[in-house]
């Protein structure tokens, strides 16, 4: 008897079993499911190591190149050299990058708020990275040629500041992703945003918010109000495109963006928000440090370089003691400016002005290079020509609305306007001090291309206190105080007469100023007249030529060369008989420096502009002594300080007795008016002027040097000597003490003999 089942047969059971019993294939096993689900779960931990692998060395190859974030610990930003007149004022930088670093603090707290509001609003609680932003830029960057969009947290834009390219990438933003979340962990928040606002780039040459803050509006970060606040937050985004000097209507724009992030991050109130958004720029743009002083600037920076190296000077923040005295400098500024506007007068109005519509630009586009500086009431500038009306000039100098009036140009004889100028001309003004209505005042001037130089030395220690190397440093930077080499005239002809003394010659000596010849060369005097026996003093006072050749003559013009060349002028000279004229080519620096020997006893101190160079931490790298020389004898010094005395009491430079003061120096004109000269000293200042054109162009008939340099001189002198009222020369001191103050003035320049 057949036993039959009495369990459930399912109908997935019933149909399992046909189906195996049709394929064959036998029922698995527990032990069987155990054995494949042991496969499934190696396979997923291959993937997972293949995977995280894959991520590991994904990290080392973008890291492998990075910087190590321990650098950090010791970055320094790239800081200004600093450099300071004698006094301690400071008088320009010298940087690749305009930064001032301050601290935390030094950051207005709206400052702050209105940077994290534009920039990372998740700063504070954030880990540096943005992780939905960067998966958005990356989908972005996919479906647009790999061009990266923004996705950069403050951090991950203080990683690429400091460490990667500018190229937009996304290879770039990974790597500023990794470094983001390195810095983050390094660093608190407070160093975070500290290294980001005195790093990024802020528009016309500004770096950190505490440059850009005093460039835009001459305030400390620390001092901003709101408005201001919001403008300099947003100029990271695009610190050229939304440049409040360049786009002032997109820099508002941005501006008012800022505010309204702020306002919905609650950390300003509507009221705050909508008094700020009516609010003006308020741009109060500082002038450049250093356009007071450009050309001596420039010279010191040279001077450093050479010794320094361009790296060191540019970025590593070094303070710098020079031998500018601030207050002789604007001094000569004015003389300068001055002498040349009386100049230029004498002349005429000659017109031939720059029209800017004329060579196709635009009135209300136009900026001139003299506009990058400010400007006020007696200062020279270049101005543009709006309208012109019968009895009225409307012109403008950068924003500033000018206007002339019939007295402010009577000086050219033109009644009406329409024969002096038109719209769209470049005028010269000197600006007043009184206004018109919204415009200020200013008197027409004429710029003729007529270029001058000055150059002022400290007699004992050789310090430069004063330099002008041109009229106009924005249109030329050469320096025509230390690099032109201009025919020195009559100017030369103290070597010639220090030569002579040497000879055994003597200021009462006489001497025939009498027609003579020397082979073919037939001489001539400026007068064209001849006056005889003279002495030899007053042969050099009033500059006679003929007495001049025939000493050179007789001391032989190689002498003469060499006595130059002691006395430190470099020119090659060519041994000719005419050089005893001046006719050869020194620079006014030289000539400056070859001068003082005479107040300094036969002493030549080499002009320095340095006096003292300090690294970022106050430590001295460097101090330059004066390099000190005996050129002439004592008592040649004191003999040719007789003549030069003599120029400037009876002689062509008689003018200057109205300084009442010890004074000597010398004249210079050469052939046709071209180069007008005046070089003289006070007992503790000697001080050099060149006037003339760069194309060698005449300055007119009779423009001498004591008519067109010697004024200028006079100007400066006035200032330079009135801090010294009661001083005397060497030689005018009781015989006891000249000795002493020799030696005092050896000590002061820390004597060291030069070759």
């Amino acid at each position: 008897m057949a036993v039959t089942s009495h369990q459930p047969t399912t109908r997935r059971g019933r149909g399992q079993s046909k189906a195996r019993a049709r394929t064959g294939v036998p029922l698995p096993t527990a032990h069987h499911r155990h054995k494949v689900a042991g496969r499934v779960a190696l396979a997923v931990l291959v993937v997972l190591a293949a995977v995280t692998g894959s991520l590991a060395g994904f990290v080392l190859i973008y890291s492998a190149n990075l910087p190590q974030i321990s650098e950090l610990e010791r970055y320094r930003p790239s800081t200004a050299t600093d450099l300071y007149d004698r006094n301690g004022q400071l008088i320009g930088t010298i940087a690749l990058q305009c930064r001032d670093v301050v601290g935390y603090n030094g950051f207005a707290p709206i400052l702050r708020e209105a940077i994290i509001a534009t920039e990372d609003r998740s700063f504070e609680s954030g880990w540096g990275i943005d992780v939905f932003r960067v998966l958005e830029a990356a989908i972005h960057d996919i479906r647009r040629d790999n061009r990266s969009q923004g996705a950069s947290t403050l951090t991950m834009q203080l990683a690429r500041n400091l460490f990667l390219s500018p190229r937009r990438t996304l290879t770039r933003k990974i790597e500023e992703a990794y470094l983001a979340i390195q810095i983050e962990h390094a660093f608190t928040k407070q160093q975070i945003f500290t290294l980001y606002a005195n790093q990024i780039y802020l528009g016309s040459g500004t770096y950190g918010f505490e440059a850009a803050s005093e460039y835009y509006f001459s305030r400390h970060a620390r001092d901003l109000t709101l408005p201001e606040a919001a403008l300099l937050a947003g100029l990271p985004k695009g610190p050229v495109a939304f440049s409040p000097v360049l786009h002032p209507q997109r820099a508002l724009q941005r501006r008012n963006l800022v505010l309204i992030a702020m306002e919905r991050d609650k950390v300003i109130t509507p009221a705050q928000a909508d008094a700020a958004r009516t609010a003006p720029l308020g741009l109060h743009i500082a002038p450049p440090v250093g356009s007071v002083a450009p050309w001596f600037r420039d010279a010191v920076r040279e001077e450093l370089d050479a010794r320094f190296g361009s790296h060191e000077v540019h970025k590593d923040g070094l303070r710098v003691q020079t031998t500018l005295d601030l207050r002789l400098q604007k001094v000569a500024n004015r003389a300068v400016a001055d002498g040349l506007a009386a100049y230029e007068r004498r002349r005429g109005w000659t017109g031939n002005l720059e029209n800017v519509l004329a060579a196709g630009g635009n009135l209300d586009s136009y900026k001139h290079p003299d506009w990058v500086v400010d400007y006020g009431p007696g200062d020279y500038v270049h101005a543009l020509v709006m309208r012109v009306l019968p009895h009225e000039i409307q012109a403008r100098v950068g924003s500033q609305q000018i206007v002339l009036l019939p007295a402010d140009w009577k000086w050219t004889g033109r009644r009406h306007t329409d024969t002096l100028v038109k719209p769209g001309d470049i005028i010269y003004v000197q600006l007043s001090n009184s206004m018109a209505g919204g415009a200020r005042r200013a008197t027409l001037q004429q710029d003729s291309g007529v270029q001058a130089a000055l150059l002022a030395i400290d007699n004992t220690s050789g310090d430069i206190l004063a330099m002008v190397g041109g009229r106009d440093y924005e249109l030329s930077q050469f320096n025509r105080a230390t690099q032109a080499r201009r025919q020195v005239g009559s100017s030369f002809k103290p070597y010639v007469y220090t030569a002579a003394f040497e000879d055994g010659i003597r200021p009462n000596d006489i001497i025939l100023d009498a027609p003579v010849r020397f082979g073919n060369y037939v001489p001539h005097d400026y007068e064209n007249n001849f006056l005889g026996p003279i002495t030899i003093t007053k042969a050099f006072a009033d500059s006679r030529n003929i007495p001049a050749l025939k000493l050179a003559a007789r001391v032989g013009v190689n002498n003469v060369i060499a006595m130059a060349h002691n006395f430190g002028v470099t020119s090659q000279i060519p041994p000719y008989l005419p050089i005893a004229l001046g006719a050869v080519g020194i620079t006014l620096e030289q000539q400056v420096a070859s001068y003082a020997v005479f107040p300094n006893d036969g002493l030549r101190v080499a002009p320095r502009l340095i006096g003292k160079v300090e690294n970022a931490q106050g430590i001295t790298l460097w101090q330059d002594p004066s390099a000190v020389k005996q050129v002439i004898d004592q008592k040649t010094a004191r003999m040719m300080m007789t003549l030069l005395r003599a120029v400037t009491t009876s002689g062509t430079a008689a003018s200057a007795s109205r300084l009442d003061h010890p004074i000597g120096g010398k004249t210079g004109t050469t052939s046709n008016f071209t180069d007008a000269w005046f070089i003289g000293f006070s007992p503790s200042v000697t001080c050099g002027v060149w006037v003339g054109y760069d194309t060698r162009e005449s300055l007119g008939n009779h423009e001498s040097g004591a008519r067109v340099a010697l004024p200028i001189w006079i100007s400066f002198m006035r200032a330079a000597i009135a801090a010294h009222p009661n001083e005397q020369f060497l030689g005018d001191q009781p015989s006891l003490a000249a000795p002493q103050a020799v030696a005092s003035a050896r000590s002061a320049a820390r004597f060291t003999p030069a070759d």
